[in-house]
C-alpha cells in the first residue's frame, strides 16, 4: 500500500513523549507558585468530589520538582502533596507565557502562576486527568501506580536478569513489551521499533529467546527509548502529541517500521508489513525479524 493511502495512525503519548514533557515541566514550573486555578471540564478532575476541591488543593501552593512513574507525571507541591497528571489518549499540557493567549478548544484546566504565565490541560477525548493527593503512600492511594513494572529509562539491570524477567512472562514479545506490569510506558510505536532493532518478530514467545537475542532486545530497548527522547518524541499524522510549547517531535522521521506499511525496509529493501492483531496494527519486516 502506498504511503499516501496508508491508514492514519493515532499516536497517544508513550514513555519518550511523557519524559520529554516531564523535563520541560521541571524547568518551566518548578519553583513557581500557583495563583489561581480554573476548571472548565469536571471529567478531567474526576477523582475529586467537586471542582472546587481540586482548585483549593492547588491554589497558593508552590511547585517543586517534576518526576514520572511510567506515563504518570508527578508535580511535587509544598505541604507534602503532589499533582498527578495522566495524559490518557489525547491529553496535552500547554505552557503559555501570558494569560491573554486564547484558550484552545477542549481546554479543561488552567493553572495560572504568580510569576506569570499558565499551564493548560487540553484533552479532546477526556481520558486523561489531573488530581492532587498526598505524596506519602502514593502507591497505596493510586492503584494504577502500585502495579507499574520497571521503568526502562530509569531502571538499570544486567541483561541476564532482564532475560529471566522476559522469559517469565511466557507471552508474545510485543505483548510482553506492552505489559505495563512488566515495563511501564511502552506502547504500540516503540514496541514495534524495539523489536525491529532487535531483529525479533512480534509474535515470538518471550521464553524462546537465546542469550544473544536477549542481549539484542535489552540493548534495543534502551537505545530506541533514549534516541526517541533525544529527538523529543514521535508526532504522527494525527498530531496528537506535541511538546509543552506546541512543537512536534522529530523521532517519527527515524521510525524503521511503525506506520511504514508498504515502504521499503531500510535494511533489506523488502516492503514493511502490517498485521492487525486484537484491533491494533503491528509493523515489521518479514525478512529482518525472525
Amino acid at each position: 500500500m502506498a504511503a499516501a493511502t496508508r491508514e492514519v495512525e493515532e499516536g497517544m503519548p508513550e514513555l519518550p513523549e511523557v519524559e520529554v514533557i516531564r523535563r520541560d515541566l521541571d524547568r518551566e514550573i518548578g519553583g513557581k507558585k500557583v495563583k489561581s486555578v480554573e476548571v472548565h471540564g469536571a471529567r478531567s478532575v474526576r477523582r475529586h468530589r467537586q471542582r472546587k476541591e481540586f482548585v483549593a488543593a492547588l491554589e497558593g501552593r508552590k511547585v517543586g520538582s517534576v518526576s514520572r512513574r511510567g506515563k504518570y507525571l508527578l508535580c511535587r507541591l509544598d505541604g507534602g502533596q503532589v499533582l498527578v497528571v495522566h495524559l490518557g489518549m489525547s491529553g496535552r499540557l500547554v505552557r503559555t507565557k501570558s494569560a491573554k493567549e486564547p484558550l484552545e478548544r477542549h481546554t479543561h484546566v488552567v493553572i495560572t502562576f504568580t510569576q506569570g504565565g499558565q499551564l493548560r490541560f487540553v484533552d479532546p477525548r477526556t481520558f486523561g486527568e489531573m488530581f492532587v493527593t498526598e505524596l506519602d503512600g502514593l502507591e497505596d492511594r493510586v492503584e494504577e501506580l502500585a502495579h507499574l513494572g520497571l521503568d526502562p529509562l530509569e531502571t538499570a539491570m544486567s541483561w541476564d536478569a532482564f532475560g529471566r524477567l522476559v522469559a517469565s512472562r511466557r507471552m508474545k514479545l510485543k505483548n510482553a513489551l506492552m505489559d505495563q506490569t512488566f515495563l511501564a510506558g511502552i506502547g504500540n510505536i516503540y514496541s514495534d521499533e524495539i523489536l525491529f532493532a532487535a531483529g525479533l518478530r512480534w509474535d515470538r514467545m518471550s521464553d524462546s529467546l537465546t542469550q544473544e537475542e536477549v542481549r539484542r532486545l535489552y540493548r534495543s530497548l534502551s537505545e530506541i527509548l533514549q534516541d526517541a527522547v533525544k529527538h523529543r518524541g514521535s508526532t504522527l499524522a494525527d498530531e496528537a502529541y506535541v511538546d509543552l510549547f506546541g512543537n512536534p517531535g522529530g523521532y517519527q522521521e527515524h521510525h524503521q517500521v511503525y506506520a511504514r506499511e508498504g515502504e521499503a525496509c531500510r535494511r533489506c529493501r523488502r516492503p514493511i508489513v502490517r498485521r492487525k492483531v486484537s484491533g491494533r496494527s503491528t509493523y515489521f519486516c518479514e525478512t529482518c525479524q525472525i
